[in-house]
């Protein structure tokens, strides 16, 4: 079974509309050993035992080396002008009203394959475990450029496991990328390839994606969906808007729903309009053999301003781990069914602060609610803990919490100046 069509009980991360219906994020696993670990499929991890009905539920420790919560960090990539340039010689300037040839045509240039490798582990219990290399695929799109990096917007899920990141654009080139910043809640990520690792025959290829409005889409309206099937390559598939605002397991936005297909590898894509401008991101599909047609993509125009939030973050690397930072806590998830249930955000809940902590001196408490990590939003406590390995010791982050005061939850930020691995 591949890895996208992990099935999730009602209370878990996910719901069913019937037992044999799963609601799959579409990037494309390969390599998988005994139905594979690497699992794009952005379920928590934490509650998934199905039970759902108690908060302790929610809560688990995910402290390593001693009983903290892993903090790492990553050395800044300094870029003096840090916006997004829309360059004239790569800019898309589709036309209006073309069929489906002349957009696939037009925008195929703005599509990348995204490909990722991680060191995977297989605990076999009393025989004891072993590692292999497990590799993926999604989709990506090309945004913009600053002064050192061409900029891609994909899929969270698609990179949220990577230890390595290439892109292959539409000349066949495959160049090494890396992961520039996320936001796990809406399921966006940013891919940067270096300028100057670009070929001539790259920089003549490609475009930067011509952006639409997917506010003004209307049901029934005709639609075209491009990206990495499968890990063959760039396909095109077409389809109508089903309906708007759409909302599933997997994201907290609305989305949109199309019956164009959205097969594993497709995350990270482009939904496109009849005159090939960016109308959304695709991201998730249900898939069941009682169900047909039924893929979502994250409406562009919804997104828009956090995708220029992420892309004026600065580029970092993964630090060794004798430099990491901690946090020094332990957390759980506050997924939304839990969130809903309860009446609480979402996010990641402290379960317990450590004596002489970094969250200890920076004031966070039990309970809080860990909603942002240096502005980027975090849903999950396996997302912070990804986010951390980009972090040093001794370096100040800004936490955003939510902590329960009176009857509500009131947001705080707070600067927190990570602590030394022991």
């Amino acid at each position: 079974m591949n890895n996208d069509e992990i099935k999730t009980k009602k209370g878990g991360a996910g719901r069913f509309f019937k037992k044999t219906i799963a609601l799959v994020l579409s990037a494309a696993v390969f390599g998988g050993v005994a139905g594979g670990v690497f699992n794009f499929v952005a379920y928590d991890k934490i509650h998934n035992d199905g039970s759902g009905n108690q908060i302790e539920n929610i809560v688990r420790d995910v402290i390593s080396d001693g009983g903290e919560l892993s903090d790492i960090t990553e050395e800044n990539t300094d870029i003096e002008n840090s916006g997004v340039i829309q360059t004239s010689s790569i800019v898309n300037n589709s036309g209006s009203g073309m069929d489906v040839s002349g957009i696939a045509e037009n925008v195929m240039p703005s599509i990348v394959a995204i490909n990722v490798k991680a060191i995977q582990e297989i605990d076999q219990g009393i025989f004891g475990s072993y590692q292999y290399e497990a590799e993926g695929s999604g989709s990506g799109i090309i945004y913009g450029e600053n002064d050192k990096e061409l900029l891609i917007v994909t899929n969270n899920h698609v990179v949220a496991s990577a230890d390595t990141v290439s892109v292959t654009f539409i000349n066949d080139e495959t160049y090494d990328a890396k992961v520039k910043s996320v936001d796990s809640s809406y399921d966006l990520a940013i891919v940067v390839v270096s300028l100057d690792d670009l070929s001539s025959d790259t920089r003549a290829a490609i475009k930067v994606a011509n952006i639409g409005s997917s506010d003004e889409l209307k049901v029934g309206e005709q639609v075209v969906a491009i990206g990495n099937a499968l890990g063959y390559g760039q396909s095109v598939t077409t389809g109508i808007v089903s309906a708007k605002e759409r909302t599933t397991d997997t994201n907290e936005l609305p989305l949109i729903q199309t019956d164009a297909a959205i097969n594993p590898g497709n995350s990270g894509g482009a939904l496109l309009n009849m005159s090939g401008e960016l109308v959304g991101i695709n991201s998730s599909k249900y898939a069941s053999t009682d169900v047909e047609g039924m893929g979502y993509a994250i409406p562009i125009s919804e997104v828009k301003e956090i995708i220029d939030s992420l892309v004026s973050k600065k580029t970092r690397e993964k630090v060794d781990e004798e430099a990491q930072g901690r946090l020094g806590i332990s957390c759980g998830t506050i997924t939304q069914d839990i969130a809903e249930m309860y009446d609480m955000p979402v996010g990641v809940m402290v379960s317990e602060v450590m004596n002489g902590s970094a969250a200890e001196k920076a004031g966070i408490k039990k309970n809080d609610i860990i909603t942002k990590f240096d502005g980027q939003s975090v849903s999950s406590a396996d997302a912070l803990v990804g986010m951390l390995e980009y972090y040093r010791a001794g370096e100040k982050v800004e936490v955003t919490i939510k902590r329960l005061e009176g009857n509500e939850y009131v947001e705080n930020t707070i600067i927190v100046s990570l602590g030394k691995n022991r």
